[in-house]
């Protein structure tokens, strides 16, 4: 922790090869003149209208990084490339004259301006030229703003700000480390405290320092770093050495100090990239992913788990209520694994980034396995996957949404009808005494359009439930439209699924003719008889279990329509019709070949 950098390596981890800085301004500011007066180290008398880009090399600078410095013209005709060379920036220097007042007063009125309406994100350099400013540095808190006065300067802030910047780390208005930031170190000092007591020994200090840095601390050193922590703050240090909050003091200390490459060294060694998240190609899933304990976790200790990740990865709108807890929102170890489960399945990399986030050391190949696509499952008629996902499909009201509620132990009263998608997801325990993971996902009728435009979208899907409300005819009828068409979409795609017809409300006086029509259908379509279920009575039918068991099975259960019927029947003609071909060929070919030998025995006898 005394901050012995290794800037090459730093940089390199930064992922920077070259920085980029265009100088901008009023005419006759001293742009030009400012980036002669560095190249050659003296005051030009001759100064042309724009210079050339000039390059520093890699060394000029202790970051050994190279520079180069763009030139601009302010003129009204050269706007458009101004503007695009802004854009394509990693800093941007913008100068005024000290002895021009109005250049200054052009900073708040045109340039600033003009550089929030381009949204520019990189940082501003504002230099004032034509008078010694020494020591008038300046850091404007709501601007990401360096005011600066020598030449070599300038130059070195601006690649700093580049290479080490402090908005990812630093709020300069609260003057405290903000809240990522927080995150990400406190994750190093837990990866760090081996021994797990809570605080950093002088050994955990020095291997610490010797992976950060490539050079130990010695032992009067390190008394010199908790000595300046605990005069500071005293809950810094304990018999046990450096806490976390001792941790995070000295990294603030550095930062308040100008010392972030400090910091951003400590951060890229362990991973991290200028969002503070951690690298792609340490979370990156190595594969190409096919279209196709007793006590529950409190959500404040969920919370502290994912307190060394970016941000907690649940508290999104798409985990909300998406898994089962108890009367205190505590979340059983079967609704985490669940949970865990449907953001892989959503997204395999995320998943991963998490594990690393939460401590987890090894590889993607030992976290996760890998399952063949489900096209191949139906070819084979099996499945390896121990995570399913089912869509579920129905009018509104037709109970639908009460069906996941209930999966995830809700009361029907809480089944709200809704017009946005919803996700359940939780173990189901089979019959044969295994378990597996069933995502439960609610397809609003006004979603059915737009998602079957996509050719692939029922690639992720292993099975699929229609829910109709038993007592509602035109229910049955939405349920009907929407089977053939999700049927239709599987025979056209190659993307065919197992799907269930579920009677929902089977407690309610139902409709006679929806009963006879469902079973018709589903018999022509050669898909099992509708399902009755009462969420209000807790009578399921064993619904879960069964679509499990028709996802396991992935060749069943798949709805043919007429259409479909037409085409199989065609292929098998068509088919038949090519063997008789290919029989007939083969005769006649075995009777020229008959008849040659008799022709030779002739031949042979005359």
């Amino acid at each position: 922790m005394a901050g012995v950098t290794a800037p090459a390596a730093a940089a390199n981890l930064a992922g920077k090869s070259a920085v980029r800085v265009v100088v901008i301004g009023d005419p006759g500011t001293g742009k030009s003149s400012l980036i002669i007066a560095l190249a050659t180290e003296q005051f030009p008398e001759n100064v042309p209208g724009v210079v050339p880009p000039t390059r520093l090399p890699a060394d000029y600078f202790p970051d050994r990084v190279p520079i180069t410095i763009i030139d601009t013209s302010s003129s009204p005709e050269q706007k458009a490339k101004l503007i695009a060379e802004c854009q394509a920036a990693d800093a941007v220097v913008l100068t005024y004259a000290c002895d021009r007042p109005a250049t200054l007063e052009r900073l708040s009125s045109f340039w600033l301006p003009e550089l929030r309406r381009l949204q520019l994100k990189a940082p501003v350099i504002v230099v004032g030229c034509k008078l010694d400013l020494r020591d008038a540095t300046v850091l404007l808190m709501n601007l990401d703003l360096l005011f600066i006065a020598q030449v070599p300067e300038v130059f070195y802030y601006a690649q700093k700000a580049v290479l080490h910047p402090t908005a990812p780390l630093f709020d300069q208005e609260a003057q405290s480390l903000k809240p990522r930031c927080v995150r990400a170190l406190k994750r190093i000092f837990i990866m760090c405290d081996q021994d797990h007591d809570g605080a950093l020994s002088d050994v955990e200090l020095n291997d610490f320092q010797v992976k950060c840095f490539s050079a130990p601390l010695q032992p009067t050193e390190i008394s010199g770093v908790k000595r300046v922590v605990q005069e500071k703050m005293p809950e810094g240090v304990n018999e046990n050495g450096l806490t976390l909050t001792g941790f995070l003091f000295l990294h603030a200390l550095f930062i308040e100090k100008g010392r972030l490459e400090t910091t951003w060294t400590v951060l890229r060694k362990f991973g991290y990239d200028n969002d503070l998240k951690l690298r792609d190609d340490l979370i990156a899933a190595p594969i190409k992913r096919a279209p196709d304990q007793d006590g529950a976790l409190l959500p404040a200790e969920l919370d502290d788990l994912f307190s060394t990740a970016p941000e907690n990865p649940w508290s999104s709108d798409i985990y909300k209520d998406c898994a089962e807890t108890n009367v205190l929102g505590g979340l059983s170890l079967e609704g985490f694994l669940s949970k865990w489960a449907l953001m892989t399945l959503l997204d395999p990399a995320n998943s991963f980034a998490n594990l690393v986030y939460v401590g987890y050391q090894g590889d993607f190949g030992s976290a996760f396995t890998v399952t063949r696509k489900r096209r191949v499952d139906r070819k084979r008629q099996q499945t390896q996957r121990n995570v399913f996902q089912c869509y579920v499909f129905g009018a509104r009201g037709s109970g639908k949404t009460a069906l996941l509620q209930s999966f995830i132990g809700r009361q029907s009263s809480d089944a709200l009808p809704s017009n946005s998608e919803r996700l359940a997801t939780n173990t189901v325990e089979l019959s044969d005494g295994t378990r597996k993971t069933l995502v439960l996902r609610e397809i609003p009728e006004s979603d059915v359009r737009s998602l079957l435009a996509n050719k692939e979208s029922l690639a992720p899907c292993d099975v699929a439930v229609f829910v109709y409300d038993s007592c509602d005819e035109y229910s049955w009828q939405r349920a009907r439209d929407l089977l053939v068409q999700v049927a239709t979409h599987g025979e056209n795609t190659g993307y065919e699924i197992p799907c269930l017809i579920v009677a929902a409300k089977d407690d309610l006086d139902q409709s006679s003719q929806a009963l006879q029509e469902s079973t018709r259908v589903s018999q022509d379509m050669g898909i099992e008889t509708p399902i009755p279920i009462s969420v209000r009575l807790r009578d399921l039918n064993n619904i879960f279990c069964r679509i499990v068991h028709a996802a396991q099975q992935p060749h069943l259960s798949i709805p043919e329509t007429e259409a479909g019927k037409t085409r199989r029947q065609y292929r098998q003609l068509l088919n038949r019709s090519l063997m008789v071909v290919s029989v007939g060929a083969a005769v006649a070919v075995v009777g020229i070949a008959a008849y040659r030998v008799y022709a030779a025995r002739k031949n042979s006898s005359s």
